[in-house]
Protein backbone atom coordinates (compact mmCIF):
# COMPACT_ATOMS: atom_id res chain seq x y z
CA UNK A 1 0.00 0.00 0.00
CA UNK A 2 2.15 3.23 -0.95
CA UNK A 3 -1.38 5.62 -0.40
CA UNK A 4 -1.44 8.00 1.64
CA UNK A 5 -4.98 7.65 4.03
CA UNK A 6 -6.40 10.47 5.42
CA UNK A 7 -9.31 10.47 8.05
CA UNK A 8 -11.45 13.67 7.26
CA UNK A 9 -14.10 13.06 10.07
CA UNK A 10 -15.45 9.63 11.61
CA UNK A 11 -17.33 8.56 8.16
CA UNK A 12 -15.29 10.10 5.30
CA UNK A 13 -11.37 9.71 4.13
CA UNK A 14 -9.75 10.69 1.29
CA UNK A 15 -6.42 8.55 0.00
CA UNK A 16 -3.70 10.01 -2.04
CA UNK A 17 -2.19 8.14 -4.52
CA UNK A 18 0.51 9.94 -6.13
CA UNK A 19 -1.02 13.03 -8.04
CA UNK A 20 -4.26 12.06 -8.07
CA UNK A 21 -6.99 10.84 -4.72
CA UNK A 22 -10.03 9.07 -4.15
CA UNK A 23 -12.44 9.34 -1.78
CA UNK A 24 -13.68 6.71 1.15
CA UNK A 25 -17.67 7.69 2.22
CA UNK A 26 -19.56 5.53 4.80
CA UNK A 27 -23.17 5.93 6.12
CA UNK A 28 -25.17 3.83 8.12
CA UNK A 29 -25.49 0.82 5.91
CA UNK A 30 -22.86 0.97 3.26
CA UNK A 31 -20.13 2.68 2.33
CA UNK A 32 -19.00 4.04 -1.02
CA UNK A 33 -15.18 4.81 -3.03
CA UNK A 34 -15.73 7.39 -5.34
CA UNK A 35 -13.05 6.15 -7.66
CA UNK A 36 -10.42 3.51 -6.64
CA UNK A 37 -7.02 4.87 -7.61
CA UNK A 38 -4.25 5.09 -10.14
CA UNK A 39 -1.24 3.61 -9.22
CA UNK A 40 -2.89 1.40 -6.52
CA UNK A 41 -4.96 -1.58 -7.45
CA UNK A 42 -6.37 -2.58 -3.89
CA UNK A 43 -8.47 -0.01 -3.22
CA UNK A 44 -11.34 -2.54 -2.10
CA UNK A 45 -9.06 -4.07 0.71
CA UNK A 46 -7.99 -0.14 1.71
CA UNK A 47 -11.56 0.57 1.88
CA UNK A 48 -12.36 -2.33 3.60
CA UNK A 49 -9.76 -2.16 6.55
CA UNK A 50 -11.59 1.25 6.91
CA UNK A 51 -15.09 0.61 7.82
CA UNK A 52 -16.83 -2.85 8.58
CA UNK A 53 -19.67 -1.94 5.95
CA UNK A 54 -19.90 -3.37 2.38
CA UNK A 55 -18.11 -1.16 -0.11
CA UNK A 56 -19.54 0.06 -3.62
CA UNK A 57 -17.26 1.75 -6.25
CA UNK A 58 -18.71 4.63 -8.61
CA UNK A 59 -16.47 6.27 -11.20
CA UNK A 60 -16.72 10.18 -11.45
CA UNK A 61 -15.10 9.34 -15.35
CA UNK A 62 -13.26 6.26 -16.97
CA UNK A 63 -9.65 8.38 -17.15
CA UNK A 64 -7.14 5.82 -15.80
CA UNK A 65 -6.35 7.57 -12.85
CA UNK A 66 -9.48 6.99 -11.74
CA UNK A 67 -10.20 3.54 -12.20
CA UNK A 68 -6.78 1.43 -11.31
CA UNK A 69 -8.89 -0.94 -9.31
CA UNK A 70 -11.90 -1.31 -11.02
CA UNK A 71 -10.74 -5.09 -11.29
CA UNK A 72 -11.94 -5.40 -8.18
CA UNK A 73 -15.49 -4.90 -8.26
CA UNK A 74 -18.01 -7.25 -10.06
CA UNK A 75 -20.09 -4.00 -10.20
CA UNK A 76 -19.97 -0.26 -10.18
CA UNK A 77 -21.42 2.63 -10.62
CA UNK A 78 -20.90 4.37 -13.89
CA UNK A 79 -22.90 7.64 -16.47
CA UNK A 80 -23.96 5.32 -19.43
CA UNK A 81 -22.55 7.72 -21.58
CA UNK A 82 -19.02 6.90 -20.32
CA UNK A 83 -19.43 3.08 -20.38
CA UNK A 84 -18.24 2.78 -24.61
CA UNK A 85 -14.96 5.10 -23.11
CA UNK A 86 -14.62 2.60 -20.39
CA UNK A 87 -15.00 -0.61 -22.46
CA UNK A 88 -12.90 0.41 -25.22
CA UNK A 89 -10.27 0.79 -22.46
CA UNK A 90 -10.93 -2.66 -21.86
CA UNK A 91 -12.58 -1.38 -18.77
CA UNK A 92 -14.46 -4.43 -16.72
CA UNK A 93 -17.37 -5.33 -14.45
CA UNK A 94 -21.30 -4.76 -14.76
CA UNK A 95 -22.35 -1.06 -15.39
CA UNK A 96 -24.74 0.44 -12.84
CA UNK A 97 -25.98 3.45 -14.78
CA UNK A 98 -25.92 6.52 -12.46
CA UNK A 99 -27.06 10.13 -13.80
CA UNK A 100 -28.20 13.58 -12.61
CA UNK A 101 -31.03 13.70 -10.12
CA UNK A 102 -30.07 9.91 -8.87
CA UNK A 103 -29.19 9.02 -5.27
CA UNK A 104 -27.13 6.99 -4.00
CA UNK A 105 -28.11 6.55 -0.14
CA UNK A 106 -25.51 5.32 1.78
CA UNK A 107 -28.13 5.26 5.23
CA UNK A 108 -28.54 8.49 6.46
CA UNK A 109 -26.33 10.17 3.99
CA UNK A 110 -27.98 10.38 0.40
CA UNK A 111 -25.38 11.17 -2.18
CA UNK A 112 -26.77 13.13 -5.27
CA UNK A 113 -25.27 12.97 -8.92
CA UNK A 114 -24.70 15.70 -10.99
CA UNK A 115 -23.80 15.49 -14.87
CA UNK A 116 -20.35 17.43 -16.00
CA UNK A 117 -19.65 16.28 -19.92
CA UNK A 118 -16.72 17.79 -21.70
CA UNK A 119 -13.73 16.51 -19.83
CA UNK A 120 -15.26 13.29 -21.27
CA UNK A 121 -18.76 12.19 -22.36
CA UNK A 122 -19.99 10.66 -19.18
CA UNK A 123 -17.81 12.76 -16.15
CA UNK A 124 -20.26 13.41 -13.21
CA UNK A 125 -19.70 14.92 -9.77
CA UNK A 126 -20.97 13.58 -6.54
CA UNK A 127 -22.76 16.27 -3.88
CA UNK A 128 -22.54 14.90 -0.56
CA UNK A 129 -26.05 16.20 0.53
CA UNK A 130 -26.11 16.71 4.17
CA UNK A 131 -22.26 17.86 4.43
CA UNK A 132 -22.91 20.32 1.78
CA UNK A 133 -19.94 18.89 0.08
CA UNK A 134 -19.28 18.65 -3.70
CA UNK A 135 -16.77 15.64 -5.14
CA UNK A 136 -15.95 16.70 -8.51
CA UNK A 137 -13.79 14.72 -10.06
CA UNK A 138 -11.75 16.12 -13.19
CA UNK A 139 -13.63 19.18 -14.41
CA UNK A 140 -13.44 21.19 -11.27
CA UNK A 141 -10.42 22.29 -9.89
CA UNK A 142 -7.17 24.79 -10.05
CA UNK A 143 -4.27 22.48 -11.63
CA UNK A 144 -4.25 20.99 -15.03
CA UNK A 145 -7.62 20.35 -17.04
CA UNK A 146 -7.14 17.76 -20.02
CA UNK A 147 -8.82 19.16 -22.90
CA UNK A 148 -6.85 17.26 -25.82
CA UNK A 149 -7.48 14.03 -27.60
CA UNK A 150 -10.77 12.03 -28.46
CA UNK A 151 -13.67 12.30 -26.09
CA UNK A 152 -13.05 15.82 -24.87
CA UNK A 153 -15.46 18.86 -25.65
CA UNK A 154 -15.15 22.29 -24.57
CA UNK A 155 -18.42 23.26 -25.44
CA UNK A 156 -19.82 20.91 -23.58
CA UNK A 157 -17.56 21.61 -20.76
CA UNK A 158 -18.81 25.15 -20.96
CA UNK A 159 -22.17 24.17 -20.92
CA UNK A 160 -21.79 21.68 -17.83
CA UNK A 161 -20.25 24.27 -15.68
CA UNK A 162 -23.34 26.84 -16.62
CA UNK A 163 -25.90 24.22 -15.21
CA UNK A 164 -23.91 23.45 -12.39
CA UNK A 165 -23.51 26.86 -11.03
CA UNK A 166 -27.21 27.42 -11.22
CA UNK A 167 -26.53 24.86 -8.15
CA UNK A 168 -24.30 26.18 -6.25
CA UNK A 169 -26.37 26.65 -3.07
CA UNK A 170 -26.18 23.09 -2.25
CA UNK A 171 -22.55 22.77 -1.78
CA UNK A 172 -20.01 24.83 0.48
CA UNK A 173 -16.75 23.90 -0.76
CA UNK A 174 -15.17 21.42 -3.68
CA UNK A 175 -13.26 18.41 -3.14
CA UNK A 176 -11.10 17.76 -6.67
CA UNK A 177 -9.20 14.54 -7.42
CA UNK A 178 -6.37 16.82 -8.58
CA UNK A 179 -4.07 19.71 -6.81
CA UNK A 180 -5.43 21.79 -4.31
CA UNK A 181 -7.97 20.43 -1.88
CA UNK A 182 -10.88 22.56 -1.05
CA UNK A 183 -11.62 24.76 -3.67
CA UNK A 184 -14.07 27.57 -3.39
CA UNK A 185 -17.59 27.22 -5.71
CA UNK A 186 -16.04 30.45 -7.22
CA UNK A 187 -13.83 28.72 -9.18
CA UNK A 188 -16.42 27.36 -11.12
CA UNK A 189 -17.40 31.06 -12.28
CA UNK A 190 -13.45 31.30 -12.92
CA UNK A 191 -13.86 28.23 -14.98
CA UNK A 192 -16.79 29.38 -16.99
CA UNK A 193 -14.93 32.54 -17.89
CA UNK A 194 -11.97 30.79 -18.99
CA UNK A 195 -13.37 28.32 -21.36
CA UNK A 196 -15.29 30.86 -22.86
CA UNK A 197 -12.45 33.08 -23.98
CA UNK A 198 -10.94 29.75 -25.35
CA UNK A 199 -13.73 29.04 -27.47
CA UNK A 200 -14.47 32.68 -28.88
CA UNK A 201 -10.21 32.64 -29.39
CA UNK A 202 -9.46 35.74 -27.30
CA UNK A 203 -7.48 33.60 -24.48
CA UNK A 204 -3.32 33.52 -25.35
CA UNK A 205 -1.71 29.34 -25.87
CA UNK A 206 1.38 28.20 -26.19
CA UNK A 207 2.43 25.28 -27.60
CA UNK A 208 3.98 22.23 -26.45
CA UNK A 209 3.72 18.61 -26.59
CA UNK A 210 2.23 16.18 -24.70
CA UNK A 211 1.71 12.40 -25.40
CA UNK A 212 3.39 12.61 -28.78
CA UNK A 213 0.81 15.53 -29.55
CA UNK A 214 0.78 18.88 -30.28
CA UNK A 215 -1.45 20.83 -27.54
CA UNK A 216 -2.39 24.53 -26.94
CA UNK A 217 -1.79 25.72 -23.03
CA UNK A 218 -4.11 28.09 -21.08
CA UNK A 219 -2.72 29.08 -17.69
CA UNK A 220 -5.17 31.63 -16.41
CA UNK A 221 -3.82 31.80 -13.30
CA UNK A 222 -6.63 29.98 -11.56
CA UNK A 223 -6.13 26.80 -13.43
CA UNK A 224 -4.49 25.25 -16.89
CA UNK A 225 -6.23 24.21 -19.75
CA UNK A 226 -4.79 21.70 -21.91
CA UNK A 227 -6.36 21.94 -25.03
CA UNK A 228 -6.08 19.89 -28.55
CA UNK A 229 -5.57 22.93 -31.10
CA UNK A 230 -8.28 21.83 -33.64
CA UNK A 231 -10.62 21.51 -31.23
CA UNK A 232 -10.23 24.40 -28.96
CA UNK A 233 -12.57 26.67 -30.62
CA UNK A 234 -15.19 24.11 -31.64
Amino acid sequence: MNCEIIRINDNTWRIEDGMVRFFLLAGTERALLIDSGMMTHDAKDIAESLTDLPVSLLNTHSDGDHTGSNAQFATLYMHPDEEPVYRAKGGTGTILPIREGDVIDLGGRPLQIFDLPGHTPGSIAVLDVNSRVLISGDPIQDGRIFMFGSNRNMRDYNCSLKHLATRRNSFDEIWPSHSTIPVKPALIDSLIEGSEAILAGTAEGTEEEMRGMKILVYNMGYATFLCDPKKAEE
